[in-house]
């Protein structure tokens, strides 16, 4: 589904991450993990095509990534990014508006499918702001899904949700996994989380300034050698870890 080939990224001549090499499988749950700052995000915006690659390249599908036309994928950003003048039914509708000649009455019919999908049936008519943290961030990924993508990209989905609101996210990441076969890439940071829905990872590190660890994050969080991997996932602090020799 992507190959990502010695890809560089970063801003203006300043690297953030360097030679990132990785796959991901069609119907995989993948995760892209590290500490805040090392670079997650900005590898998510340049596999998207938001940001230039400084080297390499991101292909998807068998085609680098392209500026024009319809997406490969549908994205949820961190925020949600619904237009906060705009229902729930006027947000999702977008994607279809823009990138199909489909009539009103079907891409009503979608739409309300979609949003049936993410557990938001009746709640058409609103406006994000009348909504839950939880609920903003289903309706985004029921836009992200608007063109029938076999691919999502979820930055953070889980940020600044209660523990009970990030379990049932992700209980939906699953299902759509499982029922839909969607590919997803997920940024994210949650613990409970990555344990919770990943079948396979990335861990970046900023001093590295590359990938120090890929696998499962379970195995990982066993097995590893590295303090650096095994204090990710068990929430060790950086203080311990180099107390015991790790730079």
């Amino acid at each position: 589904m992507i190959r990502v080939e010695d890809l560089s990224i970063g801003y203006g001549d300043e690297a953030l991450m360097e030679h990132l090499e990785f796959r991901i499988e069609p119907a995989e749950v993948f995760l892209i993990l590290g500490g805040s700052g090392c670079g997650k995000s900005t590898l998510m915006k340049t596999m998207i095509g938001l940001l230039p690659p400084l080297a390499g390249e991101v292909v998807i599908g068998g085609e680098p990534v392209a500026a024009d036309g319809p997406p490969p994928f549908g994205v949820l950003f961190q925020s949600g990014a619904l237009f906060g003048s705009m229902t729930l039914a006027q947000n999702v509708a977008l994607p279809l508006q823009k990138w199909t000649e489909l009539d009103p009455e079907t891409i009503d019919s979608l739409v309300r499918g979609k949003l049936r999908l993410v557990g938001l049936d009746g709640f058409e008519h609103h406006l994000p702001s009348e909504l839950s943290g939880g609920m903003r961030k289903r309706a985004g990924i029921a836009r992200a899904l608007a063109l029938e993508s076999p691919l999502l990209f979820l930055d953070e989905p889980s940020a600044g949700l209660d523990p009970r609101s990030a379990a049932d996210l992700d209980e939906l990441i699953l299902t759509l996994n499982g029922s839909l076969g969607v590919t997803i890439v997920i940024v994210t940071h949650e613990l409970s989380s990555i344990f919770a829905v990943g079948g396979s990872c990335i861990l970046l590190d900023r001093a590295a300034r590359g990938i120090i660890a890929q696998g499962d994050p379970r195995a990982l969080r066993e097995q590893s050698t590295d303090e650096r991997v095994s204090g990710f996932f068990r929430r060790r602090p950086w203080a311990e870890q180099t107390e015991e020799g790790t730079p």
